[in-house]
């Protein structure tokens, strides 16, 4: 596998896992604004072809990094980013309860998103 480079196309909510010229793997995610700032990945997808690489470990790390560099909090959804933060909580600082509710509501209301 040649070298893997994780893009965030903030527009389009994706930080992506760019391998040999093409998009490999892929997180989705909102951004929320209230009760604060916060990165909502929603979900992780790897390529079959790739899969079994690193490649999702990869990006819940960047998204992560991305939140720490930018100031806010990561309150995942996808149950791949929720095991990921588990496995590495001093990389990955938990949200609150009551982030993560309106993380939820906001999905729900924007069921066209995902």
């Amino acid at each position: 596998m040649s070298e893997i480079e994780i893009r965030d196309d903030r527009a389009a909510g994706r930080l992506e896992a760019m391998g040999g010229g093409e998009v490999v793997g892929r997180v989705e995610y909102f951004l929320l604004d209230a009760p604060e700032r916060a990165l909502v990945p929603v979900h992780t997808v790897v390529e079959p072809a790739h899969e079994g690489q690193g490649i999702a470990g990869s990006l819940a790390r960047e998204l992560y990094a991305v939140a720490g560099r930018e100031g806010v909090v990561v309150a995942p959804l996808c149950p791949y980013v929720v095991k990921w933060a588990e496995r590495h909580p001093d990389q990955a600082p938990a949200a609150g309860p009551e982030l993560l509710r309106a993380a939820k509501e906001w999905l729900v209301a924007h069921p066209e998103r995902f």
